[in-house]
């Protein structure tokens, strides 16, 4: 059932948080019949690409957004230790089965098709916060490229390609609260701007057919290694609150104005939340630190010469800003339910 017009705010367990009667009834959403998931946003979500920024995106960066058919669709995603910002794979990849091993792996030849355009470093528009990098591609523009160059490939390019069986996934923020933490501005009413302009894209995919849309919220940014070792955390909780009760706002009342649009919301702060706070439940030990060695390349099996008393797997962070690979598999579980359950 698809709540507040087909808006699904789920929980760590993936129960809807919030009651209602249906006030549309748009064709059920299938998460068994998706052939392929789009993915926009930052670090969290990126995967490396043979044809992308190394170390940054799939595809293309700033310097370089045009791209043909071709190219698009002969990229692979690549698998290595710092094909990602996770050390291995990340929620995108976990949840379609995509580009989880090790290697070179064409979205073709995926039973779910990752199509990813994330840019790690993203924010979601340059009129809030600037570039981390002049080849930076922020949210919006990641979504101006895909409108001019990607979509167009795989609707023409790509046999058995169709909207109607895409899931559109979003997880973007994560930097722009970082960025602005400290800016002296209203925060509530600022990160309402922000989700303004991220729903304005989010319209341009709208327009291009898409109807199946995943968003997922800020994780407890407040409890990264570097804020559990201050007083004043930045960004602290409050500000994490706001802006995901800005995005739920908006989620809310593009369901409604989208009565034909399956919308979801995923509830990642309350089940890394969880996590942390019961750590043994996920076999994680460590929620407060990271290995100082985590990017070295014999870390899965030395790690114990770089100081580091158990394996990656079973810390929680990565390093000071990214969780995990084990994170994100089992958020990447988490999410799942809650697309079967929609």
């Amino acid at each position: 059932m698809f709540l507040l017009a087909t808006l699904i705010l789920a929980i760590a367990s993936g129960t809807p948080i919030v009651k209602a009667g249906p006030l549309s009834r748009p064709p059920k959403f299938e998460w068994s019949s998706t052939k392929a998931l789009i993915a926009f946003g930052d670090s969290y979500t990126y995967v490396q690409g043979t044809h992308g920024h190394q170390n940054f995106s799939f595809i293309g960066d700033q310097f370089d957004l045009a791209y043909d058919a071709k190219t698009l669709l002969s990229n692979k995603i690549v698998q290595n230790q710092t094909a990602t910002a996770e050390g291995g794979p990340n929620w995108v990849q976990y949840l379609t089965d995509c580009g989880v091993h090790k290697g070179l792996t064409s979205p073709q030849r995926c039973k779910k098709q990752l199509w990813d355009f994330a840019f790690a470093g993203a924010d979601i528009s340059t009129e809030y916060t600037p570039l981390h990098h002049n080849f930076t591609v922020s949210l919006v523009d990641q979504i101006n490229q895909f409108k001019q160059y990607g979509h167009p490939a795989l609707q023409r390019n790509l046999p058995g390609f169709r909207q109607d069986k895409t899931l559109i996934a979003l997880w973007i923020g994560i930097n722009d609260i970082n960025d602005s933490a400290k800016y002296s501005v209203d925060f509530p009413t600022f990160y309402k701007n922000l989700t303004d302009i991220l729903f304005e894209s989010v319209e341009t995919l709208y327009g291009l057919g898409y109807r199946s849309f995943l968003f997922m919220n800020l994780p407890p940014l407040d409890r990264t290694p570097g804020n559990q070792a201050k007083t004043s955390p930045s960004p602290n909780a409050t500000q994490v609150g706001w802006y995901n009760a800005a995005l739920a706002d908006h989620a809310a009342a593009f369901a409604e104005e989208h009565k034909e649009a399956q919308v979801m919301l995923f509830d990642a702060h309350a089940r890394l939340t969880a996590m942390l706070d019961e750590p043994h439940n996920y076999g994680i030990v460590n929620t407060t630190n990271f290995c100082a060695g985590y990017d070295q390349p014999d870390i899965s099996v030395e790690y114990e010469k770089y100081g580091c008393p158990t394996p990656l797997k079973r810390y929680f962070w990565f390093n000071s800003g990214h969780m995990t690979s084990h994170v994100h598999e089992v958020l990447a579980a988490e999410v799942e339910r809650l697309l079967l359950q929609a």
